[in-house]
């Protein structure tokens, strides 16, 4: 397998690459998350679309680097980094939980800077951006982000009954929640990409309301898809969410004159 460029590989992960693929699909991690959760999801995509997870600062291999706790530099970040990427092939972005509203930052830094109109942004697990609500989790001591976490189900179990790791792991997961909860919607232009909002039926964090809301963000179509599970759906439904995302990206390509074998 190929290493990725330097400064490619920073932000990104290719588990899987696929150099003949027709779709870069842009993976964006939730609070506390890394590049490592999109892994059985990329491994379930069709050769047409290979994922780009995004490995954001402060975890795992990149432990060291100063945390981000702003979703708007965030987004920031990862758009400056995706620059000698953006002309291989047509993106798609797909964010979960604090990915999404980074995914909806990232998507309006393309259109608006770039004229770059991704296929499809996926909104998973969060409010839309103008019903975003904080719940001052990272405001809580250790013991109230660990008592979250285990809530959720969205930390790997070998953290949370690892001391040494958790301790390492803590303080990007607190930086990521502050940038989650602290992100402000600022008004603008519709986005011109498709959205598709995706959430569990049992999520007990996100409402189906709030993530049906994501349609007053774009002027293309939007479509929400439900499943079942929690706000962690994605790894219980990976081969359904697959599915959603290669038929979506498959309608893409066939609209736009994209060959699809």
């Amino acid at each position: 397998m190929a290493l990725p460029a330097a400064d490619e590989s920073l932000w990104f992960r290719r588990f899987h690459p696929r150099p003949e693929a027709e779709i870069s699909l842009v993976c964006l991690p939730h609070a506390g998350g890394a590049a490592s959760f999109w892994f059985p999801l990329s491994e379930l995509l069709p050769p047409t679309v290979e994922a780009l997870a995004v490995q954001y600062p402060g975890r795992q291999d990149r432990r060291h680097d100063p945390h981000i706790e702003s979703v708007h530099e965030m987004a920031r970040e990862v758009f400056e980094a995706l620059e000698p990427l953006a002309a291989e092939r047509p993106l798609a972005l797909f964010g979960h939980s604090m990915g999404a509203s980074v995914g909806f930052e990232l998507a309006r830094l393309l259109e608006a800077e770039r004229d770059t109109v991704p296929a499809v942004l996926f909104a998973s697990g969060r409010p839309a951006p103008s019903r975003h609500r904080s719940r001052g989790i990272h405001r809580l001591d250790d013991a109230g982000i660990i008592s979250e976490l285990q809530l959720v189900s969205g930390t790997d179990a070998r953290i949370l009954g690892d001391a040494e790791l958790l301790r390492l792991a803590l303080p990007s997961i607190r930086s990521d929640y502050k940038a989650a909860e602290t992100y402000a919607y600022r008004p603008g232009p519709r986005l011109r990409c498709d959205i598709v909002g995706l959430i569990g039926d049992s999520d007990n964090r996100v409402a189906v309301e709030e993530v049906a809301s994501w349609q007053e963000h774009t002027s293309g179509s939007f479509r929400l898809e439900v499943f079942p599970g929690g706000h962690f759906y994605v790894g219980e439904q990976k081969a359904a969410v697959a599915g959603v995302i290669a038929d979506t990206l498959r309608a893409y390509t066939a609209r736009d004159g994209l060959p699809i074998d």
